[in-house]
């Protein structure tokens, strides 16, 4: 997962993919610590998904410009539009059954 700082190299990630994946989370944020390594193993089962992540916490105008104003919040983009979010308090699994939807569409 690449660390992302500026809406420069965000927008220049979404772009360059068919299907980019990004997390905002934060050093002191306890849910983030908790759900930042399983997002780890769940993106190795969708290998040509590429990821990012931003500290919402150190980089304020660039979580605001996505509109996250909380965390951890998990955005899915296929082909530069967004088309999942998923805020604060939300079920691993089905993040992970609608990130496969779109995989599967996408890559298979």
């Amino acid at each position: 997962m690449r660390s992302l700082r500026t809406c420069g190299e965000l927008e220049e990630l979404i772009s360059a993919n068919a299907m980019t994946l990004v997390y905002f989370g934060g050093e002191s944020c306890g849910v983030c610590r908790a759900v930042k390594p399983k997002l780890i193993e769940l993106l190795r089962d969708y290998p040509k998904m590429v990821s990012g992540s931003v500290d919402a916490e150190k980089y304020l105008e660039t979580a605001a410009e996505y509109s996250v104003f909380t965390i951890p919040v998990i955005l899915v983009f296929v082909e530069g539009k967004e088309v999942i979010r998923a805020a604060r308090h939300f079920s691993l699994v089905e993040l992970e059954e609608k990130i496969a939807r779109y995989y599967e569409v996408l890559f298979d």
